[in-house]
């Protein structure tokens, strides 16, 4: 593997493949506890404070007691209990300005494409590599609400 060359706010493993850093606080939404636990990995990697959640209930109470500081919500979109959709209506009651890049194991396609019409921000499919979940992070947080 070639060595990590550091540059401000990037980090490069070979040309087009650059891995984009940055600030702030994430709110990663998903049941599986790998998932969960690579996640919060990768996105603290990218420089990221990570705030984690397994269910709808337990986002829409992390949302709600740190509303202020999370900046984007990492959102699997297919959770038991209460669907993506329910959780993203009920997160943008709380916050009608909320960013949410919707994460699946499954194609784009249903709920997921249901969900950026509804106003998220950007899909994300797992597995997903550092270089890409750093982008799609990256786009999220810097695309115009």
């Amino acid at each position: 593997m070639p060595a990590l060359l550091e540059k401000p706010g990037v980090a490069s493993y070979n040309a087009g493949m650059e891995i984009i850093k940055g600030e702030g606080t994430i709110l990663l939404v998903d049941d599986q506890d790998l998932v969960i636990d690579v996640g919060r990995d990768m996105i603290s990697m990218l420089g990221y404070t990570v705030l984690t959640a397994k269910s709808g209930e337990e986002a829409l109470a992390v949302f709600q007691e740190h509303k202020d500081v999370i900046q984007l919500v990492v959102l699997d979109y297919m959770l038991p209990g209460m669907s993506g959709s329910e959780i993203y209506d009920r997160l943008a009651a709380i916050q009608p300005a909320v960013r949410v890049l919707v994460s699946s194991g499954y194609s784009k396609n249903g709920e997921a494409a249901a969900l950026l019409e509804k106003g998220c921000l950007s899909y994300i499919q797992k597995p997903f590599s550092l270089v890409e979940l750093s982008r799609k992070i990256h786009d999220a947080l810097h695309t115009a609400a």
